[in-house]
């Protein structure tokens, strides 16, 4: 392990290695330190979709700018990241719902976004197995060229990438302290070493908190467990995510075949909880079945755990901290952290290697948590 380097990335989820090749494009000495292995938290666990449909501007900002770099990110990093855009069907089922999908659909488009709002007996025309009356959709909202992505190839691929321009990656290294002088970051203490730095990015998912805790700063993030599960292969029967806001479940065909999703237990609480639960295959079968009645005999292979770093506005916090300087965060995606990725780690480059801020990052801020005027995303599953 190095003793020092200009920029030390606590966390080897897909954020912390995108972060990682791109500060060492810019010529910057980085070093990634994972306690598990790569993916081992939520980018591992999560349902691989990539939408920019959402309610606030700077998460539909930070979307559609990273499905631009997706687009071409598997001949950037010279791997296929199995990137595929067949859309996001999001089901509205009420007036209410209706009205805010205009509202989002109106700002989705102000950026750029082809988005339509569709009419009931539109819906089965882009996913033919959804039955209208069983899902009780008064309507769907629908973009084209929202997608997936292989969330492990995509992250091992700019681990890869950074490894090549000289980064130095560190699995099964736990981070015990980080170390300040005068509210500035000044190493990092791990057990396989310290090394001396002027940049932490606090990129440890669910436990971005803990670390934060070591310099004195309080992140609001709250784990949330999510279960989800995948069938046995089928046949090629839709290309679409299908999602409700309502409803909580979400579910697509993968390119193997198999069907992929989850869905909140109505009893859910937050807190560190890893064992998966009958109550969860129970509700989702339930649901599923009802939205897509053709997929009841078929057989679930596995079901596993994951966790959301879930912030009270359900949007990230990014950048620097004000009580410490050199101290970046990356965290609080409340699940979403995979499909904004790639704009997230090009912001963050700007900041920490050019010194360069945008409107985006001061909103997303830890400081706007000190004001009461809060602008939560409304557009979450679960």
């Amino acid at each position: 392990m190095k003793s020092k380097a200009d920029v030390v990335i606590i966390g080897g989820g897909v954020n912390g290695c995108s972060l990682a090749y791109r500060l060492a494009k810019k010529g910057l000495d980085v070093v990634v330190v994972e306690k598990r292995y790569l993916s081992a938290g939520a980018t591992g666990a999560c349902g691989a979709g990539i939408r920019q449909q959402w309610s606030t501007r700077e998460n539909a900002q930070l979307a559609i700018q990273s499905v631009k770099i997706f687009e071409r990110l598997s001949k950037q990093l010279g791997q296929d990241i199995e990137f595929r855009q067949g859309g996001y069907l999001i089901a509205v089922h009420d007036e209410k719902e209706m009205k805010q999908a205009e509202k989002n659909v109106a700002m989705q488009r102000s950026l750029g976004l082809t988005v339509n709002i569709l009419e009931p007996e539109e819906i089965t025309g882009v996913v033919p197995i959804l039955d209208i009356k069983g899902m009780r959709a008064i309507g769907a909202t629908f973009c084209p060229t929202d997608g997936h992505a292989n969330p492990f190839k995509t992250t091992f691929a700019y681990a890869d990438a950074a490894r090549k321009l000289g980064a130095e990656i560190n699995t099964h290294t736990t981070v015990i302290n980080v170390k300040t002088a005068k509210k500035t970051i000044r190493a990092v203490v791990t057990d396989q070493g310290t090394i001396q730095t002027d940049v932490v990015v606090n990129a440890a998912g669910i436990d971005s908190k803990t670390i934060a805790e070591m310099v004195k700063v309080k992140l609001p993030l709250t784990p949330f467990r999510k279960e989800i599960l995948a069938t046995e292969r089928l046949q090629p029967l839709f290309e679409a995510m299908v999602i409700s806001f309502k409803d909580g479940i979400y579910f697509s065909q993968q390119k193997e075949g198999q069907i992929v999703g989850g869905i909140p237990i109505p009893e859910e609480k937050g807190g560190y909880k890893t064992m998966p639960t009958f109550a969860f295959l129970s509700h989702m079968a339930q649901t599923l079945t009802r939205y897509a009645p053709v997929l009841k005999h078929v057989n679930v292979l596995r079901h596993w755990t994951g966790f959301y770093d879930v912030t009270p506005d359900a949007r990230p916090i990014l950048g620097e901290v004000k009580e410490v300087k050199g101290f970046i965060q990356c965290s609080g995606f409340s699940g979403h952290g995979f499909m904004i990725s790639p704009m997230v780690s090009f912001l963050l480059t700007e900041l920490i290697a050019e010194q360069k801020t945008s409107e985006v990052l001061e909103s997303l801020s830890l400081d706007r948590f000190k004001g009461k005027n809060i602008e939560k995303e409304l557009s979450v599953v679960g």
